[in-house]
């Protein structure tokens, strides 16, 4: 029988791999599309999956306060998007990535800190270099042009995101499928009215849907995979875990693409393998 810490560690690991290959699938993706609408048919594709699975699994309708809670967690993960590509759109992508990444962990592990108590030493050791790594592999670049206004957004970014993991701990004890359904159908009505209120909707050719679907599959397989590792163990352990998916995205480009990676992102990618081996002990 694995011990329920370290299922929590494996699940963590795999929603990692799974949201890492959607954001590559998704990333590709974005080169034939608008970012926005591969987001917006990932919210279609949860949309559609996660009723199916409650009743799959018969999972009855939680109480009010965990659709609640769902609902916060697609206002939080919606406005993070937003605030993330906005960030894209006017900052320096090599500074808006990795900053929104690594305040999206921090919120979180002060959240758990004060709520499920201090993790221990040898945890704490793998969230710093789950930090380190993060940061290194995104390959970031602090120039000397760096201005206060590449912060903002993804800053807020970041703290969006933070919010949303929050808000997925909260209701992954009592229910999974229907508070995600309620994120899902929350996200997909603020980014439409989005998309339309600033007319960035686009057309998308048939090889490019079926990208996007895959990706979408992905996407929702590592937010159920998060959800449960956050059941299963400590909020911040899993919101560690899966934050190395951007490991995993890179690994893909170079695997599949034949990128090259720079010899600080592999500083990244050993570091997030130290902390992943000290997380588990």
């Amino acid at each position: 029988m694995v011990p329920i810490e370290t299922l929590a560690i494996l699940i963590g690991l795999v929603s990692a791999l799974s949201w890492g290959a959607g954001d590559f699938i998704g990333g590709f993706a974005t080169r034939r599309t608008s970012a926005y609408s591969v987001v917006l048919v990932t919210q279609i594709i949860g949309i559609i999956i996660f009723p199916i699975l409650a009743f799959v699994f018969s999972e009855s309708i939680p109480p009010l306060n965990n659709l609640l809670w769902g609902a916060f967690a697609g206002f939080f993960g919606a406005a993070g998007l937003i605030a993330l590509y906005m960030g894209l759109a006017k900052g320096k992508m090599s500074i808006v990535s990795p900053l929104a990444a690594v305040i999206s962990v921090i919120i979180p592990v002060i959240y758990s800190a004060l709520n499920e108590g201090i993790p221990s030493i040898f945890k704490i050791m793998g969230f710093i270099f789950a930090f380190i790594g993060i940061w290194f592999i995104v390959n970031v670049d602090l120039g000397s042009n760096l201005k206060l206004t590449y912060l903002e957004y993804p800053l807020l970014a970041g703290i969006l995101f933070g919010l949303f993991f929050i808000s997925i701990d909260n209701f992954s004890a009592a229910a999974i499928y229907w508070p995600l359904t309620v994120s899902r159908i929350t996200a997909f009505f603020m980014l439409t009215g989005f998309m339309m209120f600033t007319k960035t909707v686009s057309k998308t050719t048939l090889n490019v849907i079926l990208a996007v679907i895959l990706a979408g599959l992905f996407n929702t397989g590592g937010a159920i995979l998060f959800a449960l590792a956050s059941e299963a163990g400590r909020l911040d352990v899993a919101t560690i875990l899966s934050s190395l998916s951007p490991a995993v995205t890179v690994l893909l480009a170079c695997i599949v693409l034949n990128e090259q990676l720079a010899p600080r992102q592999w500083i990244g990618v050993i570091a997030s393998l130290i902390a992943i081996i000290l997380i588990s002990i």
